[in-house]
């Protein structure tokens, strides 16, 4: 059996884990990353947000990634039978990057991966997690199978578990917990975009509203490929009729907007399902461990927040265990859990409200308010942690009331929200 040492275990390589080792070996930590597959590998999230090019930025990864040319994205639309909003991050309320990328998450995950193994960083591909084992000091013992079946064990000073859907920890230290989101469920592929439009409206990612809870995702790729999808309640998903190919099929067939630009091309690979994907866990961080991206909370797809939440966390633990590496005391309840938390809070809220329908009715009543969509951007944006953005501050009440004194047909003074 193998023994070794590092710093810094990090448990997965996709956007959170690389953003954490990237950051961490610059600071001249030592850093161990295993990961389960073999890159490039298929996984959703392909839509990312603004607020990741700031981790991708400070992490030295950010320049490998312009390089791949993927697709830009500067907002969103959101499209309700012939009702259209539209979102630009160039107008979004405060501070932050107003464009991101629209990816084939395949092919972004392997250029981060990639990037951090140039760098000198010990990543091992098709490295199981088998057990973990924490001593009173925080250290722990990890039991590893790579690829050939060997077992071996690394010793680490401190765990990042950025295992995404695997949820090491989570699983290991039993720590799932229900989430408060909706049960939903999706299905999703790709296609050859053979019929995509010219120009901006070819490569405009957009949501299409079929129901209140029912949604189609299309996400237009620079390789001419785009990603298509529905997320709907579980029952809706599974009340579909036929195979996953039939059945996302039908869905794309009650799209006025999208039937004809879809409805005669074959998807490059059978339809992905996932039900009732939204999860949480009881705790964020313990002695000698934090929990990362998907691997801690898992909301819903619909504003594109994984990405997100994964490099914050990612960003965040590497930046902390440095800190306190340097003699400094970290409150990790309150400069991790309850950073992160307040973050996933705030887009929590606007999930539920956007399945209640009420943030739907701010999105779509006219005539707009230029203020409120600015606020409502730059949460769209990932600057949740923003609170001078009173759509930040007062997430928990002001969509819900904006909605109810736009239904009772009144005008809102938005002033009243910023005092």
């Amino acid at each position: 059996m193998l023994k070794q040492q590092t710093d810094v275990l990090i448990i997965g390589a996709g956007p959170s884990g690389c953003v954490a080792a990237s950051y961490l070996h610059n600071n001249n930590i030592k850093v161990k990353v295993v990961e389960k597959s073999k890159f490039p590998r298929f996984v959703i999230g392909e839509s990312l947000i603004p607020r990741v090019m700031d981790h991708f930025e400070e992490a030295g990864l950010l320049e490998s990634l312009k390089a791949m040319n993927f697709e830009k994205k500067f907002g969103a639309r959101f499209i309700r039978g012939e009702e259209i909003c539209e979102f630009d991050f160039s107008e979004k309320f405060g501070e932050g990057w107003d464009w991101t990328w629209q990816v084939p998450r395949a092919d972004f995950d392997n250029t981060l991966a990639k990037e951090v193994v140039s760098k000198g960083i010990d990543l091992e591909f098709e490295s199981e997690v088998l057990d973990v084992v924490f001593n009173e000091d925080g250290s722990s013992i990890t039991t590893v199978k790579n690829k050939e079946g060997d077992i071996n064990e690394i010793h680490a000073r401190f765990i990042i578990d950025s295992s995404g859907y695997g949820r090491v920890l989570p699983r290991i230290l039993k720590l799932d917990a229900p989430s408060s989101i909706p049960e939903n469920s999706s299905l999703f592929s790709h296609v050859k975009d053979v019929n995509r439009p010219e120009g901006r409206e070819g490569v405009l990612i957009s949501f299409d509203i079929l129901e209140t809870k029912v949604w189609l995702w299309v996400i237009p790729f620079s390789n001419g490929n785009t990603s298509i999808g529905v997320v709907g309640p579980t029952s809706f998903i599974n009340s579909l009729g036929g195979s996953n190919a039939e059945a996302l099929k039908e869905v794309i067939n009650r799209s006025d907007f999208y039937r004809d630009r879809f409805k005669d091309v074959d998807f490059l690979f059978e339809p992905h399902k996932i039900e009732n994907y939204s999860c949480s866990v009881t705790k964020l961080c313990g002695p000698g461990f934090t929990l990362t991206g998907n691997s801690s909370e898992f909301l819903d797809p619909v504003f594109s927040s994984g990405v997100c939440f994964a490099t914050e966390s990612g960003m965040l633990s590497a930046k902390l265990f440095l800190k306190e590496l340097q003699g400094e005391k970290v409150d990790w309840d309150k400069e991790y859990t309850e950073y992160m938390k307040y973050g996933v809070n705030v887009f929590a809220t606007y999930v539920k409200e956007w399945y209640t329908g009420n943030l739907q009715t701010l999105f779509f009543h006219r005539p707009e308010n230029p203020d409120v969509k600015k606020k409502i951007c730059a949460v769209l944006a990932g600057y949740v942690w923003d609170k001078e953005n009173s759509f930040v501050k007062k997430h928990a009440h002001v969509i819900k009331n904006m909605a109810y004194m736009i239904e009772m047909g009144k005008t809102m003074d938005q002033e009243s929200y910023d005092n």
